[in-house]
């Protein structure tokens, strides 16, 4: 079962793990975005740090807007 959070606004984070190309597991907080495409919305910096592949670029908002 998975436990989460709410924001201020509504909003659902919990908890997934990330885990980055050399194996290194990262446990980040993620927000629960109705509009899910069948991909990861994830910053260039944080793609850079976990040596993932980079597929394309798509602006897209989350639900908080951003």
């Amino acid at each position: 079962m998975i436990q989460g959070t709410f924001g201020s606004r509504g909003e659902l984070f919990f908890e997934i793990d990330l885990i980055a190309a050399d194996g290194l597991n990262l446990t980040v907080e993620a927000m629960l975005d109705t509009g899910f495409t069948e991909f990861i919305a994830i910053n260039k910096q944080d793609l850079d740090a976990l040596d993932w592949q980079f597929i394309r670029q798509n602006e897209m908002i989350t639900a908080r807007g951003f």
